[in-house]
């Protein structure tokens, strides 16, 4: 597993990304302009990715969740009442 990058070294990465990448990558290619607030890895620290700037693009918080969820293979949960019934 990589070395994360921690502390100061993080918070003046995580300034530098977003401020060289404020647009959010995914909504960008689908002609979205939305603002990027969270530095993704795309290969994960936890599959072998690295603090590498050239394994990081800034994403909005819904695309940061959905990579994450296709990537660790989380399903959406589905809400349901006291009868059983799917909330609205």
């Amino acid at each position: 597993m990589a070395e994360r990058l921690r502390g100061r070294a993080a918070v003046a990465q995580r300034r530098r990304r977003l401020q060289a990448e404020p647009l959010c990558r995914d909504c960008k290619s689908r002609d979205i302009i939305t603002a990027a607030t969270v530095p993704d890895h795309i290969v994960p620290l936890t599959q072998g990715g690295s603090d590498d700037d050239n394994n990081i693009r800034c994403l909005c918080a819904d695309c940061h969740q959905a990579r994450t969820a296709e990537q660790f293979g989380y399903r959406r949960r589905i809400e349901v009442n006291a009868d059983g019934w799917p909330c609205a």
